[in-house]
This record gives structure tokens, sequence and C-alpha cells, in this order.
């Protein structure tokens, strides 16, 4: 049986599963589009090609190779995007959690099936049908879960809007022994610079004491001084619009130590090497164009 703890974001990484680019389909039509990035790189002529990506997504799997992470990837469906899998579940501690994902990617979960059937049906959850949530707004920092979501009334009318208080309430009875902390965030279905698709589009914990932050892309700014006083501000690398609009909130930890990183991110990966970190560049440019990165792309199932 498939052995599952994540407790955190940035523990040794010892098994992930990692996306698909390969037999990603053609460029969507804009009417079937999730989010207001790859819309405006199909308006553009500048949507990416499947393998563009295919050789991005080789390069994590290098970075993966030379950590000794054991990888799994998703099985092939034919001219589908499978990109992305921290949409399609997520673990908490030795639970694995399926999202309830926007219907018209219900086939990207069969994918992982084989997976899913290695884990012992105490450790499976699949939530009420009315709670909608996403690997993306779920994140762990010890005995808390932060939560991106969005509770207006215009919910509906948001495909950006991924994660409703339902599952937050969901998620709390679930876990009684931690302390789920939900931040309302920016939505666009227009403008990818005023849309934090998910949590991990605007913030993101970091070694042992330190996060990535975009004000914007909180909704409320008191959730957001919450979090520049809990980690503190000399512990906060904080992103430009520009910034989080190129996903540099998106990155990825192997370790408290060890980050993925996308190769552009000159300013950041300057920082974390200042703050002691070995960066592990990749490029991942292309895949950005779709409002996902590294984080959105891996799904871990065990960290030390």
């Amino acid at each position: 049986m498939l052995k599952l703890n994540i407790k955190n974001e940035t523990s040794r990484l010892r098994t992930v599963i990692l996306g698909t680019a390969v037999s990603n389909g053609p460029t969507p039509k804009i009417e079937d589009c999730y989010d207001p990035k790859s819309i405006q790189h199909i308006w553009a002529g500048t949507y990416p090609k499947e393998e563009d990506m295919v050789k991005e997504m080789e390069a994590v799997i290098q970075v993966f190779k030379k950590y000794d992470v054991k990888v799994f990837r998703h099985e092939i469906i034919e001219n589908c995007n499978q990109i992305f899998s921290r949409d399609i579940a997520f673990v908490i501690e030795d639970k694995i959690i399926r999202a309830n994902i926007l219907p018209n990617r219900e086939k990207e979960v069969e994918a992982i099936k084989y997976i899913w059937n290695q884990v012992e049906d105490k450790h499976k959850i699949i939530l009420p049908e009315e709670c909608h949530v996403e690997g993306g707004d779920v994140m762990l920092y010890h005995e808390y879960i932060f939560i991106g979501t969005y509770s207006g009334e215009d919910y509906p009318d948001y495909i950006t809007a991924r994660t409703n208080m339902d599952a937050v309430i969901a998620i709390q009875e679930l876990f009684p022994n931690k302390i789920v902390k939900p931040f309302e965030l920016r939505k666009s279905n227009t403008n990818a610079k005023e849309n934090a698709l998910h949590l991990d589009c605007c913030f993101q914990p970091i070694g042992k004491d330190k996060a990535i932050i975009h004000k914007n892309g909180f909704l409320i700014e008191k959730e957001y001084d919450w979090l520049m006083n809990f980690f503190g501000k000399e512990n906060i690398f904080e992103i430009t619009k520009e910034e989080m609009y190129n996903m540099n909130s998106n990155i990825f930890s192997i370790s408290e130590d060890v980050i993925i990183s996308e190769k552009n991110f000159t300013r950041l990966n300057t920082w974390l090497r200042e703050q002691g970190f070995t960066v592990e560049e990749v490029p991942y440019a292309e895949i950005a164009k779709q409002e996902g990165l590294l984080r959105c792309s891996t799904m871990p199932l065990f960290r030390d």
C-alpha cells in the first residue's frame, strides 16, 4: 500500500505525482478555457505548444531524480490537459482528498486512479458534492491549514473561483486538531493580473519560517496583514503584480533548503540564494501561460 504523510509544504519530499503534458490536445477554444491567462495567450497566438511543455516537465523530472524523489505520472488521456495534478487531489496528514473539480475536468481524476487504488480505503476521502475545492487553495503549515476561498454571492459567476466555504467547513470537520484559516482571494474571469486563481498564486510558505506573498491577491487587507504579522516582514518576499502574473509564488519545495524555481525569476531566485536556499532553476515559462506553475503541476504524497 502507498503511504501518505504531508504536514507542511517544505519537509523533505519522498513521493510526488507530477502531471503530464503528453497528448495535451490542440489549442483550446476560448469558451473552453478555465482562466483569463490562457485566453490572453490564445488571442495573442502564443498559447504553449505540447513539445515545449513536455520538455519543461522533463527538466523537473531530472531535478526529482537528482534528489532521489519517487515520481508517479498520470496515465495518458488522449487530447487532455493533465498538467495540473494539484487541482485534482491533495494530501493532508495521511489522508488523500479527491477534489471536486470543474465538471468538465472529471476525466483527469481517472488518470490517477491507479495511485488512488494503492491507498488504504480508510485514508481516502471524497467530499460531498457541494464542497468545491482544488489543491492549489490548500496549504499546510504545521498546526494550520491555510485555505484560499471566495465567499461572494457571485461565486457561481467566476470560473476562477475554485474553493467554497462548504469545503472549508468540511476540511475543518475532518481535521479538528488543525486550525483552518480561510483567506478571501481576488477573482477575475477576464484580467489575469487581477486574478488569484488559487492561494498558491499569491502566497506560499518556504523554508522553516519564510513566505512569498502578493498583497493584491487578497481581497481583505487584514487577512494579508495577518500573514505579514504571522511570518514577520523580515521573512517575507513580496512580489509585484507582474511577478504574480508570471507565477513567482508558485515555486515548489523539495526540502526546507531546496526549491525548484523558474529560471526567469531573477529577483526571487537571487533573494532565495541570499537566504541560504539551494535553487534548482528550470524552464517553465510556457506552462506558466496557463496560470499555473511548479506547485500546481505537482502533488506531494509523502514528506519526511
